[in-house]
């Protein structure tokens, strides 16, 4: 295996809601919550609208048909110390999340699944470089 592994993607459901918000929002990033009042999430705003910075790190920047431009998907490197070994799946299921992030008016709210890599996606992705919030613009 020596094409990078990705580290992150969305559900059929999740690119369904995407495509909703963003036509209604503009382009959209991702930031995986790390706790406090929505537990760990995974919260939805309009691209550049959180913040990132050097304690932030960049583990995916994916596309999905109708929506503009790329979805940046953001973690803080704190968490991805803990996280860095599991492949998350953004799912979206019926419920109140977040008030902040923008799902939250659909009556729906995205979930992080996920999967420990395998020992051959581990492999190639052990050493492979995860961009900071100071390396990459919002």
């Amino acid at each position: 295996m020596s094409k990078l592994p990705k580290r992150v993607a969305f559900t059929p459901e999740c690119e369904e809601l995407l495509r909703t918000l963003a036509k209604r929002n503009g382009p959209l990033m991702f930031h995986q919550s790390g706790g406090c009042c929505d537990g760990s999430s995974p919260m939805c705003y309009l691209a550049g609208e959180f913040r990132t910075g050097g304690s932030d790190v960049m583990l995916e920047e994916l596309t999905v048909e109708g929506v503009p431009g790329t979805i940046k998907f953001w973690m803080s490197a704190e968490q991805f110390e803990y996280w860095k070994h599991t492949h998350l799946t953004i799912d979206v299921v019926v419920g109140r999340g977040g008030g902040f992030s923008l799902e939250s008016t659909e009556g729906k709210r995205f979930i992080t699944r996920s999967r420990m890599f395998t020992d051959e996606e581990w492999a190639v992705l052990k050493d492979a470089h995860v961009p900071t919030g100071l390396e990459v613009s919002a």
